[in-house]
């Protein structure tokens, strides 16, 4: 994930409630993609064996 704030953001579409992140009706596909793909960056950083996304590999994991 990167710290580039992303455009659905600054969207007039863009809800932003404390957990409960979503688009109003009638917002345009691209910005669905990236809300969802924003949030399952943010599920995919808590996997073990990640710190903040970065999968850490140790020597006898080759």
């Amino acid at each position: 994930m990167t710290n580039i704030r992303p455009a659905f953001m600054d969207s007039p579409y863009f809800v932003d409630e404390p957990g409960n992140w979503h688009l109003k009706p009638g917002a345009p596909e691209e910005l669905q993609n990236e809300l969802r793909e924003y949030l399952q960056a943010l599920e995919d950083e808590m996997v073990p064996g990640a710190i903040y996304g970065i999968h850490i590999s140790y020597p006898y994991d080759e």
